[in-house]
């Protein structure tokens, strides 16, 4: 039997210029190699998030500072990503050829294979589906820390404003876990998702007068949706109580850095405090959280799963804002 050689080209999804989704080409590229301190992941899947969607417009213009001012520096998207080790660069212990893994780049997922910074990724338990631990990283960890910071635990009242997402989804599990009582605010499609993730009551945010949420004085609000006013979020808290503010901010060139500006005004001296959140890639949370995806106390829910070859698709559903959980991308 003749042997094959291995693959020295892939298919990616990339950009050369900012804008929508009909910015995203298909092309053939050189395989990585795996450079000193990392790995090469032979991608399973990759989860989108709406943080691929802002890179890839460039939206805010003061995003383009950090990730180039003409051009994403990182071409392909695709910042959630899981799979299986294909080689090992110098320095590395951690990993070896054939492990599963997963976590958050910096971009590379909407193709076949990445080259990764090995402390970047965590292992995947073995009966884990990958396609699940891909959705973790980014969105999981972003609600594991806004529920850090808004200091939510067992007891804890916590009120999850634009909760459809996957952040929002995420949000209302993990604090569910936590032995929070949970309530939230969503699209009406979300509804019955948010219920089934164990949140107490869930209303489209429509038709929802927050006038008669203030009286349930939560200890928490997490305010992923950004578009409440911030002296209405803080109504809704107790003394001592806290916002957590995830994203929010429509300015076209400094997005949500004014609502952080105003929100640390009106939080001198207050007793109701508004926290903006810098979320970072923690794969110490990515761990826990596959840690819990794999005992079945979490489990994402996935609107669709799109192949490699749909990818520009899958981001403009992701683009359009809509999405209820979260939208995987599978090789």
């Amino acid at each position: 039997m003749t042997a094959h050689a291995p693959a020295t080209t892939m298919t990616v999804w990339s950009q050369s210029r900012y804008g929508g989704p009909e910015v995203l080409t298909a092309a053939t590229v050189a395989r990585p190699v795996a450079g000193d301190g990392e790995v090469v992941v032979d991608v399973a899947a990759a989860a989108l998030n709406s943080a691929d969607v802002r890179i890839m417009r460039g939206d805010p213009l003061l995003v383009r500072l950090a990730f180039g001012l003409r051009r994403p520096r990182t071409a392909v998207p695709g910042r959630d990503v899981a799979g299986v080790v294909s080689a090992v660069g110098a320095g590395v212990t951690a990993w070896r050829v054939g492990d599963r893994v997963a976590g958050e780049l910096s971009g590379g997922g909407l193709g076949d294979a990445v080259a990764a910074p090995a402390d970047r990724l965590v292992a995947v338990p073995d009966d884990l589906d990958l396609a699940v631990a891909a959705t973790l990283p980014l969105a999981g960890g972003t609600g594991w820390q806004a529920l850090d910071l808004a200091r939510v635990g067992e007891g804890s009242r916590v009120l999850v404003v634009g909760a459809g997402g996957g952040v929002g989804t995420f949000a209302v599990r993990l604090a569910v876990l936590r032995g929070a009582e949970v309530d939230a605010l969503c699209g009406a499609r979300a509804v019955p998702v948010i219920a089934g993730l164990g949140a107490r009551r869930a209303e489209d945010y429509r038709g929802a007068d927050l006038a008669a949420w203030e009286a349930d004085a939560y200890d928490a609000v997490i305010d992923i949706a950004g578009s409440t006013p911030l002296r209405t979020l803080r109504r809704l808290v107790r003394a001592g109580g806290a916002v957590a503010l995830v994203s929010g901010g429509s300015n076209r060139v400094t997005g949500p850095l004014g609502r952080i500006l105003r929100a640390a005004v009106l939080s001198i001296g207050a007793r109701r405090a508004l926290r903006p959140l810098a979320a970072v890639a923690r794969p110490e949370i990515t761990a826990r959280l596959l840690a819990l995806a794999a005992s079945g106390e979490l489990v994402p829910p996935v609107e669709r799963t799109w192949s490699l070859s749909e990818a520009r698709a899958a981001m403009a559903h992701v683009d359009a804002g809509h999405t209820v959980g979260k939208v995987v991308v599978v090789r």
